[in-house]
């Protein structure tokens, strides 16, 4: 774990590395707010063309402006308990700090992953991508990046599965208000059990089996190798001194988010407003459709829309608070790479392009 992610050199003057991150840096930010205003469009065509969700649109015209102020005040926490796991996971030794760059540029390269995979189609696949990026210009092994990055996001994935196993299983038992239907309770719940149980099955015989695959099915073999170290890695982040810090961060960046979603509700004056396991429950499961390469997170709002509308909640207000949610959870992370940005502009000075490296021919 205490590998050196940057080369030695002057403790006062960046490397090209940081350089080369900053001038990315600077083009993505450009990019991200061109897709905003992109994003914008879309929404108000849909709004007015489609006369199906003219409710919607009647819905946030009356919308509740202290319930917007608090859904982004609940979006910077979810965004900083994702800061926090990035922290613990990607970089525990807090390298990105050295050679004079500051103690929170680590804080900043994860806000700059945050904004990475929005309005980009590919969803948080295309946000580790963005991060993979920016840790290889500062000098992170591409290995030790994908890691760690996996590791991250497994994590994520395990919250959300246990999750879904809680509130599911509470709402079939009928200790948490909402639907009641086996199918979109005791059925998501099940599932997402069976996959830790098989999580952990394959973790404790991965190398055994991955031995045996490897001949006949070698991409097989490194999917379960890689499967079983992320189970190991995130068991022992909970014995670790950073596991708590990791966990509780990973619980923060899903929890807020879903409060953001369930306050959206109660901004556009939905009556009833769903309850919080039934947001919880159509959140997770409708964000899947967030992996569908579609611009401007269309995927994700169709799925949580269409999971709202089959939990019981009216297509308007569901509609709309989607919106709502999805207009808030682009602009934090926007607004925080851009003042991550400028920060970086005044700690390290002009931007000057990245000196190609120098390649050697071998023989």
């Amino acid at each position: 774990m205490g590998a050196t992610v940057v080369p030695a050199g002057s403790r006062h003057a960046p490397s090209h590395h940081s350089w080369g991150a900053l001038a990315a840096a600077r083009g993505r930010l450009q990019k991200k707010a061109l897709k905003l205003l992109g994003y914008l469009v879309v929404v108000f065509l849909v709004i007015k063309l489609i006369p199906g969700i003219n409710e919607a649109l009647k819905s946030l015209e009356r919308v509740r402006w202290e319930w917007v102020i608090a859904a982004f005040a609940l979006e910077i926490l979810s965004e900083m308990g994702f800061v926090v796991s990035w922290r613990a996971i990607v970089d525990p030794e807090d390298v990105l700090s050295r050679e004079g760059r500051g103690r929170r540029m680590a804080t900043r390269v994860a806000w700059a992953q945050l904004g990475g995979g929005m309005l980009v189609p590919g969803g948080s696949l295309t946000s580790v991508g963005v991060g993979a990026w920016i840790l290889h210009r500062f000098g992170m092994p591409t290995k030790l990046i994908a890691e760690r990055q996996f590791n991250l996001s497994f994590l994520n994935t395990a919250v959300d599965a246990l999750a879904l196993i809680v509130f599911g299983l509470g709402l079939a038992c009928g200790l948490f208000p909402g639907a009641n239907s086996l199918a979109l309770t005791l059925l998501p719940a099940a599932l997402a059990a069976i996959g830790v149980v098989a999580a952990l099955l394959i973790a404790r015989g991965a190398a055994s089996y991955a031995a045996r695959a490897e001949a006949k099915h070698p991409k097989l073999a490194l999917s379960i190798t890689t499967l079983a170290d992320a189970v190991q890695d995130t068991e022992r982040l909970l014995f670790h001194r950073r596991g708590p810090k990791s966990v509780l961060g990973a619980i923060a960046y899903l929890g807020f988010d879903v409060l953001v979603l369930w306050s959206a509700f109660i901004a556009i004056h939905a009556h009833p407003a769903p309850g919080f396991a039934v947001v919880v429950m159509a959140y997770i499961i409708g964000a899947l459709g967030g992996s569908i390469p579609l611009p401007a997170g269309l995927g994700s709002i169709g799925g949580m829309v269409g999971m709202l509308i089959l939990y019981g909640v009216g297509h308007g207000p569901a509609v709309a608070a989607v919106l709502l949610y999805q207009a808030v959870g682009q602009l934090v992370p926007l607004i925080g790479g851009a003042i991550a940005y400028v920060f970086l502009r005044r700690t390290l000075g002009p931007i000057r392009r990245a000196a190609p490296a120098p390649q050697t021919l071998r023989v």
